[in-house]
Parts: C-alpha cells; sequence; structure tokens
C-alpha cells in the first residue's frame, strides 16, 4: 500500500512522543496520522507549516471511566448526544480519546447506554473520533464494596446477561465486575468474547483473583478504592493486584481517593507500564456546576470532593489532565511517566497502539502545555482546538 504524503507539517519548541522528549523538532501529518517525526530543520519548505514556539507538545491523554462531563452524567441521559457532548467537554482539558463509562444500573439503562456508543460514533461530530468504546461498571458488585452504586442496581449476571455482553463483538468493551459474583467459567466467556475485564467493587480473595487472571483477567478497576484491602494473611484485591505483573492498574489520582504516598506506593509495586490514571469523572468537570444527581440522589461538590448525603465519595470532580498535574506536583512522580500513565499506558490496555505516542503512523491526537500543565490546544485526528478559558 502507497503510504499517505504529508499535507502539511508542525514545529514544535519542546514536544514528548510518548518515550522520549525532543527540542525544536517537526512534525509531518498526514490527514488524520502522523506521518514523521524529524528535526525542524528537515520540514519541507514545501509544506504549509505551523509554529508551535511557546509551551510543549504531548500525547492526548486517554481516559477510561469517564461517567460524566459538561454538566452531563452518561446514566442519567444515555444517549448519542450525551455521549457527544461528554467527550466535547473532556476535549478542552486534554483528553482525546475516552470510554464513555456506565455505572451499575437496569438492563434497559445498560442497552440504551451501548447503543447511544454506537450511535455516536458514527456521528459527523469530531468528538465521535474520541470516543473508543464504553466502559460498562457493574452491576455485577459485591454488595459489601458497592461504594455509591445503588444496592438495588446490583446483581448476579444471568445466562441472558452473558449472552448480551459476548454479542457486542462490535464495540471495544471494557466491564468492571466482582469476580466472586461471577460463575466458574463466565471471565472466560467475556474474555473470550474479546471483553476486556477489570476487577473491581470486589472483596474477593487473592486466590479467587489468582483464577480470575487464569480466566483472562486484565485490569483493576480504581486500585485501593471499593476493594479488600492488603493484609497480612489474606492480600485481598489490593494485593491482589499489586501482585499482578501480568495486569494494568487504574488508579484515581485527585488528591482525595488515594493518598500520595499509597500512589507511590503502587508506582513502586506495579509492573513497569501497568499503573495508569483514570478521572473517575461526573457531571461537574467541565461544567462549573457544584452538584448533580445520581440514581436521583443529590451529589454535590465539597472542597473538591464529590460527596453523597452521607459524606461518601462519589465518583471525581476532575478531569484526567488534574491527575497528571497531582501525580507530577504532589506525588512527585517524573512528568514523562504521569503523562505515560495518562495516555501509553491506558491506550495499550485496550488495544490502542495508535494512540498515546506520537510517532510514525499514530493518529494526530496531541495536546499543547504551557508550564504550569495547563491545556492551551488540542489536535484530535489531526484537527486543532483552542482551549483559551480559564481551567
Amino acid at each position: 500500500m502507497t503510504q499517505p504524503q504529508p499535507d502539511r507539517a508542525l514545529r514544535a519548541a519542546r514536544l514528548f512522543d510518548g518515550g522520549q522528549w525532543h527540542s525544536d523538532c517537526g512534525l509531518l501529518l498526514a490527514g488524520e496520522t502522523v506521518q514523521a517525526l524529524l528535526p525542524a530543520t528537515d520540514i519541507p519548505a514545501s509544506l504549509p507549516c505551523e509554529h508551535v514556539p511557546d509551551g510543549f507538545l504531548v500525547p492526548g491523554l486517554v481516559d477510561l471511566q469517564v461517567n460524566g462531563g459538561g454538566g452531563l452524567l452518561f446514566n442519567n441521559a444515555p444517549s448519542a448526544d450525551t455521549v457527544l457532548h461528554i467527550a466535547a467537554a473532556h476535549r478542552r482539558y486534554g483528553t482525546t480519546a475516552l470510554l464513555p463509562t456506565l455505572l451499575s444500573d437496569t438492563a434497559a439503562v445498560l442497552a440504551a447506554g451501548v447503543a447511544a456508543v454506537c450511535s455516536a460514533r458514527e456521528s459527523t461530530q469530531a468528538a465521535a473520533k474520541a470516543i473508543l468504546g464504553i466502559h460498562i461498571e457493574g452491576p455485577f458488585f459485591a454488595s459489601a464494596r458497592r461504594g455509591t452504586h445503588r444496592a438495588d442496581r446490583l446483581r448476579r449476571p444471568t445466562q441472558q446477561d452473558m449472552d448480551w455482553l459476548c454479542s457486542l463483538t462490535d464495540l471495544r468493551c471494557l466491564i468492571t465486575l466482582a469476580p466472586e459474583a461471577m460463575a466458574p467459567g463466565m471471565i472466560r466467556q467475556l474474555t473470550d468474547a474479546g471483553i476486556i475485564v477489570s476487577a473491581g467493587h470486589s472483596a474477593a480473595s487473592w486466590e479467587a483473583l489468582r483464577r480470575a487472571r487464569q480466566d483472562g483477567l486484565r485490569s483493576f478497576t480504581h486500585l485501593f478504592n471499593a476493594m479488600s484491602p492488603l493484609t497480612a494473611r489474606e492480600p485481598g484485591v489490593t494485593g491482589a493486584a499489586l501482585d499482578s505483573d501480568d495486569c494494568w492498574l487504574g488508579i484515581i489520582a485527585d488528591g482525595h481517593h488515594v493518598h500520595p504516598a499509597s500512589i507511590r506506593i503502587a508506582h513502586r509495586c506495579a509492573a513497569p507500564g501497568k499503573l495508569f490514571l483514570v478521572s473517575d469523572a461526573m457531571a461537574t468537570v467541565g461544567s462549573g456546576q457544584s452538584w448533580f444527581t445520581l440514581y436521583g440522589e443529590r451529589i454535590t461538590v465539597r472542597d473538591g470532593r464529590l460527596l453523597n448525603a452521607e459524606g461518601a465519595l462519589a465518583g471525581s470532580a476532575i478531569a484526567l489532565i488534574d491527575a497528571v498535574r497531582y501525580c507530577h506536583q504532589i506525588v512527585g512522580l517524573p512528568l514523562d511517566e504521569c503523562l505515560r500513565m495518562a495516555s501509553l499506558y491506558p491506550a495499550a490496555l485496550i488495544g490502542k497502539p495508535q494512540l498515546g505516542r506520537i510517532a510514525a503512523g499514530s493518529r494526530a491526537d496531541m495536546v499543547l502545555l504551557d508550564e504550569d500543565l495547563r491545556v492551551n490546544a488540542t489536535w484530535l485526528a489531526g484537527q486543532r482546538e483552542n482551549h483559551a478559558q480559564p481551567q
């Protein structure tokens, strides 16, 4: 196949390609794709060239757990318009690829959510290119670890549930479940159907998690939160996660869900490239709103936390770039690693090697950051959008 010829160029003073930093370099773009990364002096004079003299260019962020944004919660209105609105809201904060996430709900809401994502992906709106698939978080959870998921929405899967989930072969699907809620063979059935299975909201034993990994479990959802802790004689879900070199570990770094020391410990324990950031964002992100409803209950922002009436955490009030900033400035991880945790690593989990990097053959998803790690512009599939509003 003939390689497409570059139709334009971009020159950046500083660029992170997902692996290393470059100074005064050029990108050759062909439609939606990066055709080459090269020294700025090698940019062909015949190509129109956009100059980015300030800040630094990094790969677009990939968020695998986005419940809402821009004032909307996916569960409350599972439609294509909601999905596109949420994706557009998060793009303003550097997220150029995401999984809209449904919390535990009725079978009708889950089916509507899947249909909404499929429809949104067919839209001609720019935001459609950011929608990678769907994350179904629940309802097959342990009631003792349900968090703010409504108790009457939790259940064990039926064969009808399994048949429906396994039929979603045209849609990239990540499902969070409690292994102890699944009958023997069910996790293997899901993974054989191409579904990415993640453990969460679980009190399963280390041994149960070992069996789940043998059946294809590939990930753990929001490490430390809504899972049994690591103890001396029972490692629990947390210990099983930290002991799993073959699994990815999502973590919420918002300053409320996980102590910074715990994030540092997790980073030391996790296999290289396996600890990744998620926002767990709710409706308030990008909206200016101070509250929303979940299952008809009012959730309010208080001191940067989203709390229900009992004072329990109910998702987060951050975008993914906030987690990057927190991990670098507060936790103390190197900036390049924080960027990989929000782009390259989650892209690897969902099998999207063309995302999370800036290299020949990658999709031209990029973010222009200032020195304070604030988003000034994004490129989604090669198309630039400026973001000058306060963040």
